[in-house]
């Protein structure tokens, strides 16, 4: 919501300054986003005076200009304006200014063989109107060298507030300005409440027709003004819809602009010569279309109000006019709409044809019904003021509903709610000065919402009108108690789960990324979703159909991206919600990533080492464990199992599992008939981790972190070989020998796998380091044999192989 300083001071007589009105704007919960200039832009443009104006040597339609700017000697430009000539005073722009309607800065030029050292501006040059016939023409007796924006009054600041849905009465200025009165800022100007007296029977009658079905339309009010002369609005007018960044178009037109924005009310204006027969307000009809004035074209079905004639339609009701009716120049006869619509209606038709207007924009929030037929009396003034012509008498179609809302309000509700003490005629003057009706006494009174507050409706919304207005200020400032100890951890076990995860996988070279919740239902079926409970009701579009069951698809599409875009090697990470089902518990965290190319952690592209490898199935477990690790999970306990989903390649991928049944982490290469279906390109690696699927850390007594165990003995190595049968798992053999030994065995890594010459048809050589970390004493050779055995025998024992020789 935009307006400015002076049409502020309209409504509101005040001796304030800017700094002041902005403050408590802000104070009272019209927060102001933006407060600017147009003479911040418009600053560098003097006015200057054409001294001569001859032909261009080379250009018909060129003269060459003698200007004096009032700072030394003229200067020469080369105009092409039909009204440029001798003696014209206008606004000039030097080399070096920036021209906001032609987007371009100003330098010395060579125009057809002639040099030209500024330009001469018009209107629309200068953002001031779509007037581009010719350059502005001033007064002669404007002072020549004076800053053109200081001189025509436009040094005038705009104050932008960002409005919540819930206030619809602060949508026009008058609003915004009783707000202000009642915070102290000043005086209220009460509006005019003067009737016109019509002096003939308004000849269009209107009518609501919605037979059976709900009431789009509330009330209509309509009245003609005959004999009018539309033309330019005023400048003063024109001045304040360009400020707020309106186009001025005609007066008719730009009167109910400017209502829209000083009052709140939307109106519309009918041409009445265009309108053939009486008007009815009803449902649309499929196959109707309407020409908006906006110069597009929309459909209409029976779910979109409409105002027809016997033409067919002529308006969107409450949203758009349209073209065949609008106001012209040549327009003689005016009807002129105040109407009130359903808000729910105007915001699904808005929503359903894609139509942003300032009606809409107040209308769906919800106008003052009571200001419908004053609205239209204020209408009626303007129009005649402006064009002349006579009115009718009003007529009305529907009853405007009754808008009392009383409300049983204790004055303690202020010092429980809000935790300041008010006297009760702080109380009673701040909401009074707000329009509210009071009545009763005691410690509890009735209290009646004015009409154009449809946001009251209990007792809590009456105590933030009360604190807002007197001042948030006055709330005391109480600092939170000292405990005396350390306070304990704020953040959850899943939030720091998280950022745990997120800070792992950056380390490890990955970008995190944020995708969409909402994918398409093919998607969702590749990925284990597609569930009929899982589907939107109302989807953005058909991509975004289902709730994701995984985070691989948004990341996976991101991958193929950034590799149309030239960055084939990447590396991705989300954290984030998946939705199994439409159950709180089928909502679960996950930390995925996905990588692509040579997107390896060591690096990604070309080596001058050799040629760079693409990524496989261990970088996709590598980061799962590192992920696993960095959250506590025992990566030293997880067991490998080849029970992937069918996401991902059946020979290249698994699952790391706390026992057979407990699934922490899925990783491998993604299926390549999957990426076909996506129209992908591979190679990809990704991983899922369940963050919720490791068990809960065991409480401590204490904070201390336990014993360190570490040792300064030298660590000893033996390498083992066994000869196992083909189907067995190597996991199972590494599992083995861990069990061994655990006080003495720190680690095992399988480091050769042999089929071949020397080892028989249904069996496999595999080979194992295996490493004995002492704790109390150096390790003799009987204890290293000690081991060894053990070693072997657990091996046998597990997979029935035996130690090679």
């Amino acid at each position: 919501m935009k307006f400015t300083l002076s049409w502020l001071k309209d409504h509101l007589d005040t001796d304030a300054s800017l700094e002041e009105i902005v403050e408590r704007l802000t104070m009272i919960g019209l927060e102001v986003e933006e407060v600017t200039n147009r003479a911040d832009r418009l600053k560098p443009f003097r006015i200057a005076k054409v001294l001569e104006a001859e032909q261009h040597p080379n250009a018909d339609r060129l003269r060459v200009l003698k200007v004096d700017t009032g700072e030394g000697d003229p200067i020469q430009i080369v105009c092409g304006a039909p009204n440029a000539r001798a003696g014209l005073v206008g606004v000039l722009g030097k080399p070096g200014d920036y021209i906001p309607g032609l987007d371009v800065t100003l330098s010395v030029g060579k125009i057809r063989d002639v040099e030209s050292f500024g330009m001469m501006c018009s209107e629309r040059e200068l953002e001031l109107s779509d007037e581009h016939t010719g350059i502005i023409d001033l007064a002669e007796d404007a002072p020549v060298g004076m800053s053109y924006a200081e001189w025509a009054g436009l040094d005038e600041p705009v104050i932008e507030i960002g409005l919540t849905p819930n206030r619809p009465d602060c949508t026009g200025v008058y609003g915004i300005a009783r707000d202000l009165a009642a915070a102290g800022l000043g005086k209220l100007k009460e509006r005019s409440h003067e009737q016109i007296r019509g002096g003939y029977p308004c000849p269009v009658d209107i009518s609501l027709d919605f037979s059976d079905t709900k009431a789009m339309c509330k009330a209509f009010g309509l009245r003609m003004v005959k004999g009018v002369k539309n033309g330019p609005s005023p400048k003063w007018l024109q001045d304040r819809l360009t400020a707020i960044g309106l186009r001025p178009i005609n007066a008719l037109v730009d009167m109910t602009n400017y209502i829209t924005f000083d009052q709140g009310r939307p109106l519309h204006v009918f041409d009445a010569d265009k309108v053939y027969g009486n008007l009815v307000v009803r449902r649309g009809r499929t196959g109707e279309k309407i020409d908006g004035l906006n110069g597009k074209s929309y459909d209409v079905d029976d779910t979109i109000c409409v105002i027809a004639d016997d033409n067919g339609v002529e308006s969107l009701g409450g949203i758009l006019g349209g073209e065949p009716s609008g106001c012209t120049e040549d327009t003689v006869n005016v009807l002129i709409e105040s109407a009130l619509w359903d808000e729910d209606d105007i915001a699904a038709t808005g929503r359903k044809l894609g139509v942003n207007t300032d009606a809409r924009y107040r209308f769906e929030r919800g106008v003052d019904p009571d200001y419908m037929m004053p609205g239209l009396e204020y209408a009626t003034r303007m129009v005649m003021d402006l064009c002349g012509g006579e009115a009718s008498e009003a007529t009305q179609a529907g009853a405007v509903p009754d808008s009392t809302n009383i409300v049983d309000f204790p004055y303690s509700e202020v010092k429980r709610l809000a935790g300041v003490e008010f006297s009760l005629a702080e109380i009673n003057l701040a909401l009074k000065s707000l329009g509210f009706w009071i009545s009763g006494s005691g410690d509890t009174v009735k209290v009646a919402a004015p009409s154009w507050r449809p946001d009251i409706e209990g007792k809590a919304d009456l105590v933030e009108e009360v604190v807002r207005i007197i001042g948030l200020d006055r709330v005391p400032f109480t600092p939170l108690p000292r405990t005396g100890t350390v306070n304990q951890k704020v953040l959850t076990t899943s939030q720091i789960r998280r950022n745990r995860a997120r800070r792992a996988l950056a380390a490890r070279g990955f970008n995190e990324a944020v995708t969409w919740s909402f994918i398409s239902a093919e998607q969702a079926d590749l990925f284990g979703g597609g569930a009929p409970e899982l589907a939107l009701a109302n989807p953005i579009s058909p991509e975004m159909s289902d709730m994701r069951p995984s985070l691989l698809p948004g990341l996976l599409a991101a991958a193929q991206r950034n590799a149309d875009r030239g960055f084939g090697d990447v590396a991705l990470f989300e954290v984030g919600q998946v939705f199994l089902d439409d159950t709180p518990e089928g909502q679960k965290m996950v930390a995925s990533g996905a990588r692509r190319g040579t997107a390896k952690p060591q690096g990604s592209g070309r080596h001058w080492s050799g040629a760079a490898s693409s990524v496989d199935v261990f970088d996709a477990k590598a980061d799962a464990e590192a992920a696993l690790a960095a959250i506590g999970a025992p990566v030293e306990r997880l067991q490998v199992y080849t029970d992937a989903p069918d996401t991902f390649h059946p020979g290249r991928s698994g699952c790391l599992k706390l026992g057979p049944k407990n699934t922490l982490a899925v990783f491998g290469e993604i299926h390549p008939r999957l990426l076909q279906k996506l129209d992908i390109e591979g190679p990809l690696v990704a991983f899922e981790i369940y963050l919720e699927a490791l068990p809960l850390p065991k409480g401590k007594g204490g904070r201390s972190k336990g014993a360190l165990n570490a040792s300064d003995l030298m660590p000893v190595r033996r390498d083992f070989a066994f000869l196992v049968g083909k189907d067995v798992v190597a996991e199972t053999l590494l599992k083995a020998a861990r069990g061994a030994e655990k006080n003495l065995i720190s680690d095992v890594t399988l480091f050769d796998v042999y089929e071949g010459q020397g080892v028989p048809e249904d069996q496999k050589s595999v080979a194992i380091d295996v490493m004995l970390q002492p704790r109390q004493k150096t390790l003799t050779d009987e204890d290293i044999d000690a081991v060894a055995k053990k070693i072997i025998a657990n091996v046998e024992k597990a997979t029935g192989g035996t130690l090679r020789g």
